[in-house]
């Protein structure tokens, strides 16, 4: 019995030190992200130094410049733009249309886009995409969503964004999630784009408008791309 009571307590020795083991990978990645946390000054929020995302085959970190001195110098730095066209827009861009900031933005790069179960769409016409644009983005101009369902390129859109055509009428049920900005508060394309998809039919409950755009990004430091396809 006794040779019993020890093996039975080399057994539970070894899956204690198997539970610390499993338990390695977790203590390693937290202690890397707090190292991360207090090796940066200028973080994405309080737990969270850096979003890691994959585009166009490489992988790109969405961080916040680290240097507190920095300053815009682009375009982005103009406070005062003509209205009309470039107005303030409202918070909301249509009805039931959720608005989103930073954050929320790469919550839905991991969530939704890294899944392929929605899109982060760059409303901007190809001429601003090119300039630099948000990791993650893909460009679809709100020109091309200003035509009817029947337009033949507006039903190649809507197909490849995951709407299924059956006799004449679509179905959105499996249709993407997507997310668009532009250019800022005072610009009215990602807001045009948004429209157009809810006159086409598009669910306003798989719709969301990042209103903060290009300026709010680039203000908070974060990551831009300049894509190269």
């Amino acid at each position: 019995m006794r040779r019993t009571a020890l093996l039975d307590m080399e057994k539970r020795m070894k899956k204690r030190h198997r539970a610390i083991f499993d338990l390695l990978p977790i203590i390693v990645v937290s202690l890397a992200c707090a190292e991360q946390l207090f090796a940066r000054e200028v973080n994405l929020a309080p737990n969270l130094p850096y979003v890691d995302i994959t585009y166009e085959g490489k992988q790109i970190r969405i961080e916040r410049i680290q240097d507190t001195e920095h300053h815009l110098n682009n375009s982005f730095t103009k406070t005062s733009r003509p209205c009309p066209p470039f107005c303030i827009h409202p918070m909301q861009a249509a009805v039931g249309v959720e608005t989103v900031g930073e954050l929320e933005l790469m919550d839905f790069l991991i969530g939704k886009v890294r899944t392929g179960e929605g899109l982060l769409i760059d409303s901007r016409l190809p001429e601003w995409f090119q300039k630099g644009t948000i990791p993650g983005s893909v460009n679809i101009p709100w020109t091309l969503l200003t035509d009817g369902p029947d337009n033949p390129h507006t039903a190649r859109i809507l197909m490849a964004l995951g709407a299924v055509e059956d006799m004449g009428q679509w179905d959105f049920r499996p249709a993407l999630h997507l997310m668009l900005f532009c250019n800022g508060p005072w610009c009215d394309q990602s807001p045009r784009a948004i429209q157009n998809l809810l006159a086409l039919g598009y669910p306003p409950e798989k719709l969301h408008y990042y209103r903060g755009g290009m300026q709010l990004w680039q203000l908070l430091g974060l990551t831009t791309v300049v894509p190269t396809n």
